[in-house]
């Protein structure tokens, strides 16, 4: 297939400032991406579940319906490509309310075009190299993973899963008995070196652990491994 013949990704900005999206559009564009623009939160949510874009970069703040209010309607419509949140904000808050919402990863701005083109490429790298990972299936008893699928199996019913969520689970999963770092996930997962500050690994883990039916007060299944990291038990006691 020739380049020219590819479907592009089709990313879907949602920004209520008219300037700063038409140049993010623009410089989007420049390097390969079909890009839409929303400046509306209402209309956003109508628009992400009609179109289902590859990706979102969502900002916070917004007429109608806010960002955080955008990214928890559409997961739980079942939007499950990437989210990318931006914000002006920089409290820690914000950015664990945007990813307790479903966001796959956040920035802060004013972000560098260059800088929201390397973010938004990891994250569909990361979708892409999931999807092309070995199509193998991973059985913990009441617990299912099928990565061919991008399934998530417990007691015989599926759970809805972010794409984040799902991506961080499977690694977990797929290096059972296995104690990874916050560094080795970030590395992994985000293609960037961990600050020792950074939360989001937390707060998806705190996510993850009911919906695959682990006690968050005594987790059994994933468990934390105090000054080292993770470790997925391959057998929950």
């Amino acid at each position: 297939m020739t380049q020219s013949a590819e479907k592009l990704p089709r990313v879907l900005i949602v920004e209520d400032d008219a300037r700063l999206a038409s140049l993010t559009q623009e410089y989007l564009i420049r390097n390969g991406l079909e890009v839409g623009v929303e400046s509306d939160g209402n209309r956003a949510i109508r628009r992400i579940i009609e179109d289902q874009p590859d990706m979102v970069v969502l900002d916070l703040m917004l007429p109608g319906a806010d960002g955080l209010s955008v990214c928890r309607e559409v997961r739980a419509q079942g939007f499950q490509q990437p989210i990318l949140m931006l914000t002006a904000r920089t409290e820690d808050m914000d950015q664990v309310l945007g990813l307790e919402m479903g966001a796959d990863d956040y920035v802060a701005k004013p972000v560098q075009p260059r800088v929201l083109l390397a973010r938004i490429r990891a994250l569909m790298r990361r979708s892409d190299m999931a999807m092309d990972d070995l199509q193998q299936k991973l059985d913990f008893g009441e617990l299912v993973i099928d990565n061919g699928a991008r399934a998530v199996i417990l007691n015989g019913v599926t759970v809805e899963f972010t794409s984040a969520e799902y991506d961080l689970l499977w690694l977990l999963a797929s290096n059972a008995g296995r104690i990874l770092s916050r560094e080795d996930i970030f590395e992994r997962l985000r293609g960037i070196e961990y600050d020792g500050q950074d939360r989001s690994i937390d707060v998806r883990i705190s996510r993850i652990r009911p919906k695959i039916g682990d006690d968050p007060e005594n987790p059994r299944r994933i468990k934390t491994v105090r000054s080292k990291g993770y470790l997925f038990v391959k057998e929950s006691a």
